[in-house]
């Protein structure tokens, strides 16, 4: 019997282009109808289509197999799935800000754990036996998490989301399935896993000296002033004035000691940061500004982070007074969590910049790519997108993506969509 939970399409049409040039399949958005002239096509092919071409978070049952051969005109999407997967059993779930999942399925829903893989897109992690979760109002964590047989290892009970952990994948995963269809819940995803940026080169190329900018004498009892709240690894002390820039930092994944030696991610991108607005008060002939950066360490002392810690940074951020938030981190995995998130900052009217991504590849990056914030990629010269850089229609904003800093008197070369973004919030 086949599975159809909820199908939508709120996409523009879609061109499937397939192995064959005879073969085609297009989907029109406006009047949710699909034409397809589709031949032999495997299974693998079609769901990696299907992936590349709309964004979908697509899980298929280990060992399924299946031939597609299929010619049809101003099908409804429903109808269209049908007859794309003949015999098998599927399952779009529509999820929160967040793009829907697909499962294909020989047995059952459950069993669809294979994500479907893109090559030439980033790899999908995330924490192996975590859930994240958001309920409804009203909705009892504790004894959800009982009846899953899972643990509540972290909890916001005033944006209701929570993280669960299980006794293995295989517990998550058919949790996953089974939380998707429970009414009290809002939305559940993996605990994605994000890596650390790369970390800023030395260099002995440096045109031009350390920033310098004064802090308004005003902004100490000034409550208009911005506040950037800065998403990244740990900020360390410059030793300049500099530092007058900086408001007591937070850490959301645990206390991290950077070394003496080096600079980190964080750090070059306050500074960054610091860079942008000083071009700004040159162009008016002033050298002061009231901006104040609050640091949200969401890495600790490791070499990645997840999309819970980084919800836990952004609410943490604005939590402490952050106006604008500077995301310069990114995964190719849309996590409805952190989304419902985002959108709750969005929502207090807090501007939110987020790096595009270092691939180059045009498949969006999350959470730049979530609507209302501000998606940035690099330029390399004026008028001229870095080789690195991200690119598509997900994308807002081109600046440029290098910029020399310094921590006491080693300069160092910081490049990337993440620099790109840091001069954006500057």
């Amino acid at each position: 019997m086949k599975t159809l939970m909820a199908v939508l399409f709120l996409w523009p049409a879609l061109v499937f282009s397939v192995p064959a040039q005879t073969n085609f399949i297009v989907w029109h958005k406006t009047a949710d109808r699909v034409d397809a002239d589709v031949r032999s096509l495997s299974l693998p092919q079609l769901l990696e289509q299907i992936t590349a071409k709309t964004g979908w978070q697509v899980y298929v049952e280990p060992g399924t197999t299946h031939t597609t051969s299929a010619k049809f005109s101003n099908l409804p999407s429903g109808q269209a799935l049908q007859r794309l997967f003949g015999d098998l059993n599927f399952a779009l779930v529509p999820q929160t800000n967040a793009a829907p999942h697909l499962y294909v399925f020989t047995t059952k829903m459950a069993n669809a754990t294979q994500l479907v893989r893109v090559p030439g897109v980033a790899t999908v992690r995330h924490v192996p036996n975590e859930l994240l979760i958001k309920l409804k109002p009203g909705a009892d964590i504790d004894a959800l998490a009982k009846a899953l047989g899972a643990k509540v290892v972290g909890r916001d009970d005033q944006l209701h989301i929570y993280r669960l952990q299980f006794a293995d994948a295989d517990a998550a995963d058919a949790a996953l399935a089974e939380l998707a269809a429970n009414p009290d819940v809002a939305a559940v995803d993996y605990n994605y896993i994000y890596d650390q940026p790369v970390s800023p080169q030395p260099t002995a190329n440096a045109p031009n000296g350390p920033v310098s900018l004064a802090l308004d004498p005003a902004t100490p009892n000034d409550p208009c002033s911005p506040v950037v709240g800065l998403i990244d690894t740990a900020v360390q002390p410059f030793g300049t004035q500099l530092d007058q820039f900086m408001l007591k930092p937070i850490s959301v994944a645990g206390d991290a000691t950077p070394g003496t030696t080096g600079i980190t991610h964080g750090t070059a991108m306050a500074e960054t940061i610091l860079n942008g607005i000083s071009q700004q008060t040159d162009s008016t002939g002033s050298n002061a500004s009231k901006v104040r950066i609050l640091s949200v360490d969401v890495y600790g002392a490791s070499a990645t982070t997840t999309s819970w810690d980084v919800a836990r940074g952004v609410q943490a951020a604005v939590n402490n007074g952050a106006t604008i938030l500077n995301l310069s981190l990114g995964s190719p995995a849309d996590s409805a969590i952190l989304d419902s998130v985002i959108q709750q900052a969005l929502a207090r009217g807090i501007v939110i910049f987020a790096a595009a991504g270092n691939q180059p590849v045009a498949t969006p990056t999350y959470p730049a790519a979530i609507p209302g914030v501000n998606a940035v990629t690099a330029l390399g010269a004026p008028g001229k997108l870095a080789a690195y850089a991200d690119y598509g229609s997900f994308v807002d904003l081109a600046l440029p993506g290098a910029c020399v800093v310094y921590l006491g008197s080693q300069a160092y070369l910081v490049q990337g969509t993440s620099t790109a973004t840091a001069y954006a919030t500057g």
